[in-house]
C-alpha cells in the first residue's frame, strides 16, 4: 500500500500536538490539566507515531514509491507559487527515520533525566516542537518551506540552550547560538533569493531542471559565476547551523542545556541540517568546483583544528561537544569531494552512536551526583555497568574501529577526500587522517578517566563540579557544596535503555546499510554526482563487501592512527598521568592558544561584538541623535521658526500697511509683464 499525503502530514504533526498539549495545558499557560506523567505519555506516544509512520515511508520508497506535491498554497508572488508541500525520496525518507527515531530515544531518555526539574512539561514540549520543526525541513519540496523549518530548529534550539533562562551562562549561550546562527541565515537567505531570481520558482525539482542555464549567468556588475554564488551563499547558512569554522563558536557553549538536547540538537538533527541540505542541492553544487574547494577546505578546518580542542576538555559535555564538530568537519569534506551520499551516510551513523555518546555522558553526571568533571570521576565501570559498556560502544564507533557503525562511513570519507579533484583535497586528505589520531585520543581519554583507573570521585560531599569552579550541575541548580549522596551509582532503566537501543544500530547499521547507500542505486535520481567527480567512482572500485573492507582496515594507516591514539591516552592517563602536565608545561604557548579556543571567542566579542557596540553608538550619537533629531527634524524646526520670527514683523495690523505692500507688489507685476515679455 502506497503512503498518501495523509501520513505524511501525520508523521509531521503529530509531534506539533504534543507540543500544543504539553506546552499550553501542562505549563500553567492555559492551566495545568495534564500533570507530569500525562505529559510525556501524549509526547511520547505522539513522537512514536511518527516514527512508526517514517519506517512504512522508508519501506514504501524502497518499493520504488516517490511523492512531490503541494499541500497548500500559502501565497502567489505574480506567477511564482509559495507553497507548503512534501518530497519524499530516498533521502528525505532516511533522514525522517533517523530525526525521529533518535527523537523517540530522547523522549524515553528525558523521563528519567527530568525527573527531579520543575520545568519537566515545558522541556517535553520543547523537545517535541524542535521534532516538528526538523521534519519540515527535511520533508519540505521548496525553499520556502525549508527555510520555515531552518528558523525554526534555529528558535527552539535557543529555547532549549536558554532552558534554565535564570542562570547567566545559559542566556548568553542561547543568545550567542541565536546571534551567530543569524550571520549564517543572512547568507542562506542571499542564496534563496538569487535561486528565486533567476529561476522564478522556490520548488527543488523546478529550480534543478535550470542548473544549466543558472551555471551560464554571471551575477550582474561582475564577472562571477551565478551558481557559484549562490552556492556559497547557501554553504554559509550551513556553516551556521551545521557549526563550520568560523560560524562553530556557539556549540560548545550550547551544552549549557540539559543533556538530553545535546543529542537531540546538537548530535542527530539540527547541525546535520546543514549536510541534508547541501547533498539536497547537489545539482547545483556539482556546477561549482569553486564552491566545492570552498566547501572541503572549511570542512577539513573543523575536521581537525576543532577536534584537538576536545584533548583538553574536562567537561565530559564538552569534550563529546567538540567531537561534533570535528565530524561535521568529516561530513562536510565528504560534501566538497562529491561524496554526498557518504556524507549522508556519517550523518546517519554519526546520529545513533553520537546520541549514544551524549546520553552516556548524561547517565554518567546523574551516577556522579551531577559532576561533570572527568577530573572528579574514574572506576566507574564497577558502579555503572550497563553505561560503561554503551559509551565503550559508541567511543569505538566514533573513532572508527572496523566492523563498527562510524568505521563504514568515516573511512570512506577519508578516502574521498583522497579521491577528489577540487583543490584543497590534499590538504583534507591530511586533516582527515591527522583527525584520525586526535579523536583517538580523546575519545579514550575520556574513556579510560571516566571508566578505568584511580577512583577520584569525593563521597564527603567537596568535590568540584560541571562547567566551572562554582558548582552549577546539569539540572539547572546552584551547588557550592558538591554532589551529595555517597559512592556513584546505575542510572534507572528509562535512561539505560536508550542506550542500549542505540548501541545496537551504533554497532550493526554501518555494515547493514553501506553497500546499499553508497554503492547501489537507493540515492540514484537523488543525490547528482558529474563526471568530472570521481570520488564516488574509485570508492565503488576498492569495495568488495564489508566483510572485506573491514579485514583490508587492520593494513591501513587510518586503524593504525586509531591504535595509536587508544595506546597514547592509556599511558598519558593511566600508565604515566605526568606525561600529560609536562608537555602542558613545555608547551604553554600552544596550550593558550587550545585553552582559548584559537582566539575565536576573543575575536567574536573583543572585535565584532565591540564592533558593533561602537557602530551602533555612533548610528545613535551622530546619525539618530545629529542627523535625524539635530539636523532633519530640530533643525527644520528651528528654520521654521526663523522664517516664522520674520515674517511675523510683517504681520502689523495696519490696513495701510498692507494696502502699501500690495500696491508694491501690482508694480512689481507690471514691470516685469512689461519688460520680460520684449
Amino acid at each position: 500500500m502506497y503512503s498518501s499525503p495523509s501520513l505524511y502530514l501525520v508523521i509531521a504533526l503529530a509531534p506539533l500536538l504534543g507540543a500544543i498539549l504539553a506546552g499550553l495545558f501542562g505549563t500553567g499557560f492555559l492551566g495545568r490539566q495534564i500533570g507530569r506523567r500525562t505529559s510525556h505519555i501524549i509526547t511520547i506516544a505522539l513522537v512514536a507515531v511518527s516514527a512508526v509512520g517514517s519506517v512504512l515511508v522508508l519501506l514504501d520508497v524502497l518499493n520504488g514509491h516517490r511523492f512531490d506535491g503541494a499541500i497548500y498554497t500559502w501565497s502567489m508572488l505574480g506567477e511564482a507559487k509559495l507553497e507548503i508541500g512534501f518530497l519524499i525520496d530516498p533521502l528525505s525518507a532516511l533522514m525522517m527515520v533517523v530525526v525521529t527515531s533518535v527523537s523517540l530515544m530522547v523522549h524515553i531518555y528525558t523521563i528519567g533525566y527530568m525527573a527531579e526539574d520543575p520545568g519537566y512539561q515545558r522541556f517535553f514540549s520543547y523537545i517535541s516542537l524542535f521534532t516538528f520543526s526538523m521534519l519540515m525541513l527535511v520533508m519540505s519540496n521548496n525553499m520556502v518551506q525549508l527555510f520555515f523549518g531552518w528558523e525554526a530548529v534555529g528558535l527552539v534550539s535557543y529555547l532549549l540552550i536558554g532552558f534554565w533562562y535564570t542562570r547567566p551562562t545559559a542566556i548568553f549561550a542561547n543568545m550567542k547560538a541565536f546571534l551567530v546562527n543569524r550571520v549564517g541565515d543572512f547568507g542562506f537567505v542571499l542564496g534563496i533569493g538569487l535561486l528565486f531570481a533567476y529561476a522564478g520558482t522556490m520548488h527543488y525539482g523546478e529550480v534543478f531542471k535550470q542548473a544549466d542555464k543558472l551555471a551560464g549567468l554571471t551575477l550582474p556588475g561582475t564577472d562571477w559565476m551565478l551558481i557559484t554564488v549562490a552556492c556559497i551563499c547557501l554553504f554559509i547558512g550551513a556553516m551556521g547551523k551545521s557549526a563550520q569554522v568560523p560560524l562553530h563558536a556557539w556549540l560548545p557553549d550550547s551544552m549549557e542545556g540539559p543533556t538530553p538536547i545535546s543529542a537531540l540538537i546538537h548530535a542527530a538533527t539540527m547541525v546535520t541540517a546543514g549536510i541534508f541540505m547541501v547533498a539536497r542541492f547537489s545539482p547545483l553544487f556539482e556546477l561549482s568546483d569553486t564552491a566545492l574547494s570552498f566547501i572541503i577546505v572549511i570542512g577539513a578546518i573543523g575536521a581537525l583544528f576543532l577536534g584537538i580542542l576536545g584533548i583538553i576538555q574536562n567537561d565530559i559535555k564538552r569534550v563529546v561537544a567538540y567531537s561534533t564538530l570535528s565530524q561535521l568537519g568529516y561530513m562536510t569534506v565528504a560534501l566538497g569531494a562529491s561524496a554526498y551520499s557518504v556524507a549522508i551516510f556519517h550523518l546517519m551513523t554519526h546520529a545513533f552512536f553520537k546520541a549514544l555518546l551524549f546520553l552516556g555522558a548524561g547517565s554518567v553526571i546523574m551516577g556522579m551526583h551531577h559532576d561533570q568533571d572527568i577530573r572528579n570521576m574514574g572506576g566507574l565501570r564497577k558502579y555503572m555497568p550497563i553505561t560503561w559498556i554503551t559509551f565503550l560502544i559508541g567511543t569505538l564507533a566514533l573513532v572508527g574501529t572496523p566492523f563498527f557503525s562510524g568505521f563504514y562511513s568515516k573511512e570512506h570519507i577519508i578516502e574521498a577526500a583522497a579521491s577528489a579533484n577540487v583543490w584543497g583535497a590534499s590538504f583534507a586528505k591530511y586533516a582527515t587522517l591527522i583527525g584520525v589520531f586526535v579523536t583517538s585520543l580523546y575519545s579514550f581519554r575520556v574513556y579510560f578517566l571516566v571508566f578505568h583507573g584511580k577512583e577520584r570521585f569525593d563521597t564527603s560531599g567537596h568535590a568540584a563540579h560541571g562547567h566551572d569552579a562554582h558548582g552549577h550541575d546539569d539540572h539547572g541548580h546552584d551547588d557550592h557544596h558538591g554532589h551529595h549522596g555517597g559512592l556513584p551509582h546505575e542510572s534507572p532503566w528509562v535512561v539505560t535503555l536508550p542506550l542500549v537501543l542505540l548501541a545496537v544500530p551504533s554497532i550493526f547499521v554501518g555494515a547493514w546499510l553501506a553497500d546499499a547507500l553508497l554503492f547501489g542505486s537507493y540515492f540514484k535520481g537523488v543525490i547528482v554526482v558529474a563526471a568530472q567527480h570521481p570520488a564516488m567512482a574509485d570508492l565503488a572500485s576498492h569495495w568488495h563487501g564489508w566483510v572485506a573492507y573491514a579485514l583490508h582496515a587492520f593494513g591501513t594507516l587510518a586503524f593504525w592512527l586509531v591504535v595509536a591514539g587508544a595506546v597514547t591516552a592509556w599511558y598519558c592517563y593511566l600508565i604515566n598521568p605526568k606525561v600529560p602536565a609536562a608537555i602542558q608545561h613545555h608547551l604553554k604557548g600552544v596550550n593558550c592558544i587550545l585553552e582559548n579556543k584559537y582566539f575565536f571567542d576573543w575575536f567574536n566579542e573583543q572585535v565584532l561584538a565591540r564592533g558593533a557596540r561602537m557602530l551602533g553608538k555612533g548610528l545613535w550619537q551622530q546619525g539618530d541623535r545629529g542627523l535625524i533629531d539635530g539636523l532633519l527634524v530640530n533643525g527644520s524646526a528651528k528654520v521654521i521658526g526663523a522664517i516664522a520670527a520674520v515674517t511675523r514683523r510683517l504681520q502689523t495690523g495696519y490696513i495701510y500697511h498692507y494696502a502699501f505692500a500690495m500696491i508694491i507688489g501690482l508694480m512689481a507685476a507690471i514691470t516685469y509683464i512689461i519688460f520680460g515679455s520684449k
